[in-house]
């Protein structure tokens, strides 16, 4: 069987790191699976890059000026949504052909048009379609927030700057409805909670749609000792440490400014605690966040090596997602698997992967001072190593490479017999 996974980059994103470790865990499990990408960022031979092109540069920024021009030639919120109004016909490269099933992961900012999604429906084949977010059910936005639009018809769109009854996320709305009336396409959701969602949605409700968590290798993302790690990164032995992590931490979404809070309320209510803590923060401009925290910082900047990154999770005691909408995080998945607890939000797919006081601490959504007592119960528990083992069994049972490959191969073989 050979599958060709789709995603706009290969390792830049939580979706294009999923869809190479999932087509890693195909290959493993002898499937042949290929990663079609826009951007290319590794030498691996199973990487197919689409040819280098001023035309992707072009479709890229004309999705954005047109996103510009209807919300009145302002920036703001100008990477907020996706209209798919360019992209590239894949459907006659080879790995096109030559595969069994196409596999879209996150095709958006000039991968793939709503045309070209069209092209790749037409053309028969399978098609399964991994929701690393809500954009393939909702007009424009890849996170609808409070807005529920998304289950009768987009229009308003509180994600635009000047949003009215015809905005662009009504238009393209119109367009995916007339995409998905027929398509015969498989979802799958990588949490119960955008499974939930999907299927109360009026776009793609009424299809097959399956939740299926993303996958990790379990040999690699492993503990290791905490002291000899801490020493070879340059960080203190003597501290309890947190990690935040995020590609872009400025992003209000990813809620740090309620982790900072949550540290300032340790600080003031557990002033001895908050002596022993330090907080390391990997992501691009982590560096506008040093002299913020009130504990001792130590900033990681972005890392892409995942050795480096499994180093990194292994000398810290605990790992904080503050997030205020996510769907599965990869990040909870790989602290886990290194026995790391995890504190985060009652929020998305957060709470099926953090098991509250069991391998972390599920706190109230948007509650700083419940955060900070998440931080406090996990560092302060008299038995941290059963938390820390809790935490290594999990990722272990259910995010392992092979128990994930094996719920999507038999996707992929009930929908190539109905295509039979």
């Amino acid at each position: 069987m050979r599958i060709l996974l789709i995603n706009t980059a290969e390792r830049i994103g939580g979706a294009a790191i999923a869809a190479s470790r999932l087509a890693e865990a195909l290959r493993n499990n002898d499937i042949k699976a290929k990663i079609l990408v826009r951007d290319k960022q590794t030498e691996q031979i199973t990487t197919v890059a689409l040819n280098k092109s001023w035309k992707h540069i072009w479709h890229f920024a004309w999705e954005r000026i047109t996103i510009w021009a209807a919300n009145g030639f302002t920036r703001k919120r100008l990477f907020s949504v996706d209209i798919a109004n360019t992209g590239t016909d894949i459907t006659s490269l080879p790995e096109f052909t030559q595969a069994d099933i196409i596999h879209l992961h996150w095709i958006n900012q000039g991968m793939l048009s709503l045309n070209d999604i069209k092209k790749i429906i037409e053309s028969g084949k399978p098609i399964v379609w991994t929701l690393h977010d809500m954009w393939p059910y909702t007009g424009i936005c890849h996170y609808a927030n409070d807005c529920s639009n998304y289950k009768t018809s987009c229009h308003n769109c509180p994600s635009l700057v000047r949003p009215h009854k015809k905005d662009l996320s009504y238009t393209t709305f119109r367009k995916k409805e007339k995409l998905f009336a027929k398509a015969n396409i498989t979802f799958v959701g990588c949490s119960n909670w955008i499974t939930e969602m999907a299927k109360d949605s009026k776009l793609i409700g009424d299809k097959n749609i399956f939740s299926i968590p993303n996958a990790i290798n379990t040999n690699l993302f492993r503990p290791y000792d905490k002291v000899q790690t801490r020493k070879k990164l340059n960080l203190p032995t003597d501290k309890k440490l947190l990690l935040f992590g995020s590609m872009k931490i400025t992003d209000k979404r990813k809620g740090i400014d309620y982790l900072i809070e949550a540290c300032n309320i340790i600080t003031r209510d557990y002033p001895e605690l908050s002596k022993e803590l330090g907080v390391v923060v990997l992501g691009g401009k982590s560096e506008e966040y040093s002299s913020i925290f009130p504990f001792s910082f130590y900033n990681m900047n972005y890392v892409s090596n995942e050795k480096d990154i499994v180093n990194i999770y292994n000398a810290v005691d605990l790992y904080v997602t503050p997030s205020l909408q996510d769907n599965l995080p990869n990040t909870i998945v790989e602290a886990m698997a290194c026995g790391i607890p995890c504190v985060g939000f009652k929020t998305g797919g957060i709470p099926q992967m953090i098991d509250h006081l069991h391998n972390g601490y599920v706190a109230e959504y948007k509650s700083s001072k419940d955060f900070a007592n998440g931080i406090i119960w996990a560092l302060t528990e008299e038995d941290y190593e059963t938390l820390s083992e809790e935490a290594h069994r999990k990722a272990i049972s259910t995010y392992s490479e092979n128990i994930v490959a094996h719920q999507y191969i038999k996707i992929y073989n009930n929908i190539t017999k109905s295509h039979d």
